[in-house]
Parts: C-alpha cells; sequence; structure tokens
C-alpha cells in the first residue's frame, strides 16, 4: 500500500506562512520599538548608554506637562467620538435606505456616494470654510465634528454589508408587526455589529490622527487636538529626540489599544453573526 505525505506538506506550508508572518510582524513592530526605545533614553545619552539599561520614564512626564496633553486628549477624544456616533448613525441609515428601500434614483445616488470616496477633503476646504464661517462655527467644536459627521465610506460599508443579510429575517420581522425602524433597529443592526465595529474603529482613528481640521478651522488653543498639540511640541523640541519620541508614545498608544480591544470585538462578532442551517 502506497503512503502518502500530506501532512509533510501542510507543516511546510504552516512552517513558511509562520515565517513570512513573523517576518512581516517584525518589519512593521521594528519603528515602534526604536520609537519606543528612544523614547526611554535619557538627554544626552548614547546607544551603548542605553545598552547598560539606562533608561528612564522622566521624558513622559515632562512630554505630558511640556505638551499639555491632558486638554489635548480630551478635546481628541470628544471629537473622535462624536464624529464616529454621527457616521454611524447617517450611515446606518443611509446604508439601510439604499440596500433595502426601492426609490427612483436609488442607483444614481449610490454612484454619487461612492464618487465622493475619490473626492481629497483638502480640495473641499475652501467651500466648507465658507460654510462653516457662514454658520458662525470657525473656532468652535462644531467645526472639528460637523464636516466628517457623514461619510461615504460608512455609507456604502453598511449598505454591502445589509446586502448579505437574509431578506427572510426582516419578512418574518414583518410579520410579527415590526416597522421599519424596528427592524433596522432589532434585526439588521445587531447582525451588522462586525461592519459597525470596523467604522468605528477606522473613525475614531481616522479623527484621533486628524491634523488638517484643526489646523485649518480652530485657533483658539482651547480646542486643541492630539495631533495639533504633537506638532506644535515637535516644533519646540527638535532637537531632543528621547522627548518628541515620548510625546510620539504618548499620542499613539490610546489608538493601539482601542484597535486591540476592536479587533477582538471585530472577531466575536464574526463568529457569532448570521444564520446557522
Amino acid at each position: 500500500m502506497r503512503m502518502s505525505k500530506p501532512s509533510w506538506n501542510l507543516k511546510f506550508t504552516d512552517f513558511l506562512s509562520l515565517a513570512v508572518l513573523l517576518i512581516g510582524a517584525f518589519i512593521v513592530l521594528l519603528p515602534l520599538f526604536v520609537v519606543f526605545l528612544t523614547s526611554l533614553a535619557p538627554a544626552g545619552v548614547t546607544a551603548e548608554g542605553l545598552a547598560k539599561n539606562n533608561w528612564t520614564l522622566a521624558n513622559y512626564r515632562d512630554a505630558w506637562q511640556r505638551g499639555k496633553f491632558l486638554l489635548a486628549f480630551a478635546n481628541s477624544t470628544l471629537v473622535a467620538i462624536a464624529v464616529t456616533g454621527f457616521q454611524i448613525v447617517t450611515s446606518a441609515l443611509a446604508g439601510y435606505a439604499l440596500a433595502r428601500l426601492k426609490f427612483r434614483g436609488r442607483q444614481a445616488l449610490l454612484l454619487i456616494v461612492i464618487a465622493t470616496l475619490v473626492i481629497p477633503f483638502q480640495l473641499l476646504v475652501i467651500p466648507v470654510f465658507l460654510v462653516l464661517k457662514w454658520g458662525h462655527l470657525i473656532n468652535t467644536y462644531g467645526a472639528l465634528i460637523l464636516p466628517t459627521a457623514v461619510n461615504g465610506f460608512g455609507i456604502f460599508l453598511l449598505r454591502q454589508y445589509f446586502q448579505t443579510i437574509p431578506v427572510e429575517l426582516e419578512e418574518a420581522a414583518t410579520i410579527d408587526g415590526a416597522n421599519r425602524w424596528q427592524i433596522l433597529w432589532r434585526v439588521m443592526l445587531p447582525l451588522a455589529r462586525p461592519a459597525l465595529v470596523t467604522l468605528f474603529l477606522f473613525t475614531f482613528i481616522g479623527e484621533w490622527n486628524d491634523l488638517f481640521k484643526p489646523l485649518v478651522f480652530t485657533t483658539r488653543p482651547e480646542l486643541k487636538t492630539v495631533q495639533l498639540a504633537l506638532a506644535e511640541f515637535q516644533e519646540q523640541f527638535t532637537n531632543n529626540w528621547p522627548l518628541m519620541m515620548a510625546a510620539v508614545t504618548i499620542a499613539t498608544v490610546p489608538v493601539m489599544l482601542l484597535f486591540l480591544i476592536g479587533q477582538r470585538q471585530f472577531i466575536r462578532g464574526i463568529a457569532t453573526t448570521g444564520i446557522k442551517n
């Protein structure tokens, strides 16, 4: 009887995949490791000093105090949560309408939504600025929230995900007496949790890392966000690399933690969502 060796091929394939993933992880994490290691270096210490474990956390304390990151963190958190909430609501409503409702011009409206994805926000800065000025919103939280309260990516993402949900579920809910709002709230949104988590992560991280809106639409120091505070901090301490790397780490850690938490929720959502035969 002839013996086959599929298990050896499978093991080699797994080993090769693991090696590629480890190399990729090393390439991605190496810059982060260098940034973190540099942030622990005392001022004027060379690489030999770091090799002797001459590390300190004083840079984080100094960067936090000199950069006034407490106010910046509060502003960025408020803006990111507000924009994320608006986008989830508007994307869910518009995405469900484009996926399920039958009305004239639906395909044309969908094409317009998709077309907005290729238009950079920087091209719209002048009309957006004029609208905000007309509404007396310059130098307010509204200038940081309203311009990105609606996003074509979120609408298209939820529209595509809603289309993967069987219509039979909505028909069953309709037979039970549910209206459109109840179907959306109690049936569609719970099943679209993976898409909602994905939209939440993309939007929150994008708003947290946004420098353009605070730079153009605000001049008041009390509206300073994390990225604007980080940019001003880098201008003041150009030659102090350990202090700058500490500031970069402070601004980066929250979104990294949020992504890790959201990734777990995303995987859990995929595993528990759908119809079981």
